[in-house]
Formats: structure tokens, sequence, C-alpha cells
């Protein structure tokens, strides 16, 4: 694997695995501060989060060594309101930044696998972005956001809100492959 795109898988590594427990730390708020709803859309993106770690890291089965991370990733404490602005502005740097910057190089440089998993999470991503906008429209104006059955495709990480899909729009993995939250 060329050293470029392996140094960008370990960095979406870190930065995915830091989103899933920045996302769990924001479900406690969210539950504490009585939007279940919410916390329970920070569960399911904390677990496609987890599925996108997963899946860098398996793409990294060739090493043997240790590395070191950086992440860009916001951080800090604050309400519901302030977790989702959080998680917005996170999901936007993967959306305009990380992610096509990622997949450029994994192209230039032939890496096919890199390639896969870069556009899985990217296109998980978009979504996550959508449904945090929706639930902080509604924070703001005091309400718990209404969502139905969130759906996390258990292959890419893919979420999707309302209704599961037959077939995974990125992955193409079946229903039956879905986690519901």
């Amino acid at each position: 694997m060329h050293i470029t795109t392996q140094e960008n898988l370990i960095s979406a590594f870190a930065g995915e695995s830091q989103a899933h427990m920045r996302y769990l730390y924001f479900a406690s708020i969210a539950k504490r501060e009585d939007f279940p709803n919410i916390a329970r859309l920070f569960n399911a993106v904390a677990f496609s989060e987890q599925i996108h770690a997963h899946n860098h890291f398996k793409e990294l089965k060739h090493l043997n060594d240790g590395f070191l991370t950086v992440a860009h990733a916001p951080f800090g404490p604050g309400d519901t309101s302030k977790a989702l602005e959080h998680g917005i502005m996170g999901e936007m740097y993967e959306i305009d930044e990380m992610y096509p910057v990622f997949l450029k190089i994994a192209d230039f440089q032939e890496e096919e696998g890199a390639h896969f998993r870069f556009n899985w999470a990217l296109q998980s991503e978009i979504e996550h972005a959508k449904l945090f906008k929706k639930a902080k429209e509604s924070v703001d104006k005091g309400n718990d956001a209404p969502f139905g059955p969130i759906y996390v495709c258990e292959r890419c990480g893919f979420t999707a809100e309302g209704e599961v899909p037959d077939v995974c729009p990125v992955c193409n993995a079946p229903k039956d492959e879905f986690t519901e939250f």
C-alpha cells in the first residue's frame, strides 16, 4: 500500500474512533436533557462511526507496527444543541475536505480497497450531517427531534431514518444487515 493512502487510513481510523466515543458521550447528554430521539440518533451514528473505524482498520491489515494518529475533530463539552453543532462541524469537515481528498489520493494511487472504505464513510457522513441538522432545528426550538426508526448498515455504516432500505444504497448489503435504533 502506498504510504499516503496508508496514512490517510490511519488518520481516518483515528477520526472515526474519536467520533464514535464523542457521539456516545453526546447521547448521554441528550438523554439527560430529555431528548430521547436525539440520544438514539447519537447512538446510531456512533455505531456507524465504529463501523467506519473497523473498515479502515481492516484495510490496514498489512501493518505490524505502531503508528501515531492525528484526527481533526471538534471537541468540547456542552448541551445537546452544542453537541449537535459539533457533530455537524465534524461531519461537514469529513464531507467537504477529508474524504474527498482521501478518495482522490486513493484513486491516484490505485488503492481500490481504500477507495471503497473512504467512499462508504463519505456517503454515510452526508446522511449524518442531514440528520444532525434536522435534530438541531428541533432542539433549538426546545423539542426532541421527530425521528422514526434509525437504521445503520453493518457493512458500510450507511444510516437511514424512517424505513430500512431493501438494499443498502451505498454497499448493496441486504436489509437484514441493518441494525435498528
